[in-house]
């Protein structure tokens, strides 16, 4: 089955975040997934409302930026909405922009030296095991959660880069693509995770969840190519989508067979109806999508 989720963009004020997760859990939307961009908003204080105001919906942070985060502290605080909120929490981990990095003191000299130590720490805290490792970035002296998730929880990574591919194969459950990800890019993508896979031995599942740029409404085509030419994407061939439910459920389907699990609609960043958007995912795309 392919998932099928939308981003509630932290472009949208906070006070917004009540009424579109309300109303995906209402439409039957399966998944909604926020942002912890700088200097937006916070990735775990918004995913705890979101999951309180609704009942049945799984709600994802992707990404909390590790240099800006204790792996304990973030332990902690997947732990606390793994519990409070079995099933339906979905926590990833990643670079984070590095410019924003550097704006804040954090920013590190190796990226993918960080990440692998957060993750390895990370996913051993949310076992239940008591840790103590001396990295280069991660140190912690017998360190263990008093209220680990009551069971296997997935951390996921976000990845763009052959070498962080291959560490997300190697040290996450599973990998989030951003929206500038085309089907050869899933499939190339699936071939650097295998790799990192194979070489850790790994034969658990591997999630790989992929963002999808998505406008729809009359000026769908003209706010699309706006966001693309923003982010200096605008030469990328099959990038994005723009149209009617069917459109959007083609492209869905396309990076579906190119080995996505799970594919995010993601809105543009002027997107003048977010819960009009969330609806007609759920109501008009879902339905096209095969189960």
């Amino acid at each position: 089955m392919t998932g099928l989720g939308a981003v509630f963009r932290p472009q949208l004020p906070p006070e917004r975040l009540r009424d579109v997760a309300r109303l995906a859990d209402e439409s039957g939307l399966e998944e909604l997934w926020l942002w912890e961009d700088c200097f937006r908003e916070g990735g775990i204080s918004t995913a705890a409302a979101a999951l309180a105001w609704t009942e049945r919906l799984r709600v994802g942070v992707g990404l909390l930026p590790v240099p800006l985060r204790n792996v304990a502290i973030t332990a902690m605080e997947a732990a606390a909405l793994h519990r409070m909120f079995p099933g339906r929490a979905v926590v990833a981990v990643g670079h984070g922009v590095q410019d924003w990095m550097g704006q804040v003191g954090a920013r590190v000299e190796s990226p993918v030296t960080l990440l692998c130590e957060h993750l390895v720490a990370l996913r051993a805290l949310l076992r239940g095991e008591r840790v103590t490792t001396e990295g280069r970035y991660v140190r912690l002296d017998d360190v263990a959660l008093d209220w680990p998730p009551a069971g296997p929880v997935p951390v996921l990574a976000g990845a763009t880069g052959p070498r962080s591919l291959r560490l997300a194969g190697e040290a996450a459950d599973g990998t989030i693509l951003t929206a500038s990800t085309t089907a050869d890019g899933v499939r190339q993508a699936r071939q650097l995770i295998q790799q990192g896979r194979e070489s850790a031995g790994r034969t658990d599942p591997h999630e790989v969840v992929v963002y999808l740029l998505t406008a729809t409404g009359p000026d769908a085509a003209a706010r699309l190519r706006a966001e693309l030419v923003d982010e200096g994407l605008e030469s990328v061939p099959d990038l994005g989508v723009a149209g009617d439910a069917g459109a959007v459920a083609k492209a869905v389907q396309r990076l579906a067979e190119a080995g996505a699990d799970r594919v995010i609609l993601q809105p543009t960043g002027d997107e003048p109806d977010p819960e009009g958007f969330v609806r007609f995912a759920a109501q008009e795309v879902r339905p096209l999508v095969p189960a």
